[in-house]
């Protein structure tokens, strides 16, 4: 695996090199040699912040965690990780009914892992509970977060007046909002 590693308001010692390359450095056992992984370390208000970023097959693996001491957010993002990739793991053989070992469906995530039989405790699958259909008009990104706000929300799905689009709106953790437009390949 090859660790990019950087650091926002934070100089980034060996110390905290090398741990990260030894707690992320077990994840070895599910990634192919050449998987890039991304890490940024910051310091935001005396909180110390990890952000984990991994590209696989298909989407990405990415964990967030903040906490008064870095080490302590090196081993959070850890564990969040491997439960994420648990998850992941589900999904591709579900996806594949039983037969995961394509090569077009692995991508830097080792044949051995997708073919263990380890299963994920069924506290890890997902499910969905509820099912809601309601109307989309056209309004702008600003009345989007209006109306979140009125409903209380952490999102609002849109039809963006502008773009003719549908767009979602969200409350970011610092308070401040976020918007999601679409971007096709």
């Amino acid at each position: 695996m090859n660790f990019i590693i950087s650091g926002k308001n934070i100089e980034v010692t060996a110390g905290l090199k090398d741990s990260i390359e030894q707690k992320l450095g077990k994840l070895e056992r599910y990634f192919t040699p050449e998987t890039e992984i991304t890490v940024t370390l910051s310091v935001e208000k005396g909180r110390q912040k990890i952000e984990v970023t991994i590209p696989v097959k298909g989407g990405i693996i990415r964990s967030e965690q903040t906490s008064n001491d870095m080490y302590v957010s090196i081993d959070l993002v850890e564990e969040i990780i491997e439960r994420q990739l648990r998850k992941y793991k589900n999904k591709l053989v579900a996806r594949n009914q039983g037969h995961p070992t394509s090569a077009s469906v692995t991508g830097s995530i080792r044949k051995e892992f997708i073919e263990s039989e380890e299963e994920s405790p069924e506290d890890d699958d997902i499910r969905i509970v509820r099912t809601k259909k309601f109307g989309i008009k056209p309004m702008y990104p600003e009345d989007a977060c209006l109306q979140m706000e009125l409903l209380g929300h952490s999102f609002f799905v849109f039809s963006n007046a502008e773009t003719d689009e549908v767009n979602v709106v969200y409350k970011r953790k610092d308070g401040s909002f976020g918007l999601i437009e679409p971007e096709f390949s």
